[in-house]
């Protein structure tokens, strides 16, 4: 697969370009400056072979976040086929751009196309010249935001990156999309880069460091799996900055775009209240949850167990829509746990693909109603189960005939979700009871 890299110094629109040339909008997008920070990538429209890249704006910079994105930026500029770089038209040409040319040119024999964003309105743009002085040669006039010029942009690509011949159909994505949520700084990027064996995210001793939802490739423990690492959530109230509420959105889409979700947590702390609503969430989304009790080598050893029987009591109690919570003690930074966590998910989802019998689900509930009858309905009816199947998966959905009664109290409906998930090993996945009047032959 080709991969075209985005650079240029921050706030060109690179962020703008790469959500109109893949059709997404993974790439946070806002008027300030050095917005994104970790490297970005998706598939271009139209071309399933070519991975777009967005980058980080390239900074001056010795140290700290700005210097690590930077050299991220280098990193995906250098592994590129292409570049696409990219420079503002409304300011005209400034030394940061001459200075990062060169440095690209340096790091890469790749060919590059520049593209002079933001020239929608003609009066506004400088003298265009001036820009050959960045050694690229022609430039191409492009809005990003109007997705004006890029048919510039297509033939570059199809002419450094030739399309593969192929009449195959496209497989199926069968990778396992894991998004890995939780409050700042408990240790998300730091569980990717132990995942993928290498500092692909920026880690830093303080909280806000993510803030776009990057998906990334991998194979780990025998299995193709997409990570979608994602920006903390806070509490709404602590929320001033509208970068920061942007992220969260994305972080809580990434819920919807998963098929598991890896709750990490602050071991050494107690469970807080918006965790508890981030597994709500989860729950309501029909996805599979993990909560990873990150930290665990800072416990005290003569306190692991007490505090571990702690956490999971507190999450019990407080979330009872899952019948068993499956928790998981690690550490992202040791290593400690990762493998086991990501067997057990695994495992989960392997039972989350399959139908159960109805002939099975059927003897599961005559087993529960004999041993325990329904309450009357208000009218003193009684209830009566003509059938059941499974109707649904990812969450495992029970669609059940009835009878007679049509107002089953919840607290029956907790006991048949209940029943069903040990009898058939559902205790980590979410399940639905759904209930259907069965049709009076006599009306």
């Amino acid at each position: 697969m080709k991969k075209i890299a985005i650079a240029g110094r921050p706030n060109t629109g690179k962020s703008t370009l790469f959500n109109a040339l893949t059709g997404t909008r993974d790439a946070l997008v806002h008027d300030r400056p050095g917005v994104t920070r970790d490297t970005i990538c998706g598939k271009m429209l139209g071309r399933e072979d070519c991975m777009l890249c967005d980058t980080a704006g390239l900074e001056n910079a010795r140290a700290g976040i700005a210097a690590d994105s930077t050299n991220m930026a280098i990193d995906a500029i250098s592994g590129a086929d292409a570049i696409l770089f990219v420079v503002d038209g409304r300011t005209g040409l400034l030394p940061e751009d001459l200075n990062w040319a060169r440095a690209v040119r340096r790091k890469t024999k790749s060919p590059i196309l520049l593209l002079i964003n933001k020239t929608e309105s003609g009066r506004r743009i400088g003298d265009i010249h001036e820009f050959y002085k960045l050694g690229f040669g022609e430039p191409v006039l492009i809005s990003a935001e109007h997705k004006r010029g890029f048919d510039k942009i297509f033939e570059f690509i199809n002419r450094v990156a030739p399309a593969e011949n192929t009449n195959d159909t496209p497989a199926a994505d069968t990778r396992v999309k894991i998004a890995i949520l939780g409050q700042p700084n408990v240790g998300k990027s730091t569980l990717v880069n132990r995942v993928l064996g290498e500092n692909r995210q920026i880690v830093k001793d303080e909280p806000g460091v993510t803030r776009d939802t990057v998906k990334i490739p991998a194979r780990f423990y025998g299995r193709d799996i997409l990570l979608m690492d994602t920006a903390g959530l806070r509490r709404k109230s602590n929320v001033r900055d509208d970068v920061e509420t942007l992220s969260a959105l994305k972080s809580l889409d990434a819920i919807e775009k998963s098929d598991v979700v890896i709750l990490v947590v602050d071991a050494t702390r107690d469970i807080e209240n918006q965790a508890l609503g981030i597994a709500a969430r989860v729950y309501d989304a029909g996805k599979i949850l993990c909560v990873a009790l990150n930290k665990w080598d800072l416990v005290p050893a003569d306190e692991r167990d007490e505090k571990l029987l702690k956490l999971k009591h507190h999450f019990t109690n407080s979330f009872h829509q899952i019948i068993r919570p499956m928790m998981l003690a690690i550490s992202a930074g040791k290593g400690t746990g990762v493998q086991n966590m990501f067997k057990r998910i695994y495992q989960q989802w392997d039972i989350s693909t399959a139908t159960a019998p109805t002939s099975l689900i059927n003897k599961i509930i005559g087993e529960l109603v004999k041993s325990r009858q329904p309450p009357m309905s208000r009218l003193k009816r009684p209830m009566k189960i003509k059938f059941a199947s499974q109707t649904g998966r990812h969450p495992m959905r029970i669609m059940i005939n009835v009878g007679g009664a049509s107002d089953i109290p919840e607290s029956y409906t907790r006991y048949l979700r209940r029943g069903i998930a040990n009898a058939l090993h559902w205790e980590h996945l979410p399940i639905i009871i759904e209930y259907k009047k069965a049709d009076n032959p006599f009306d």
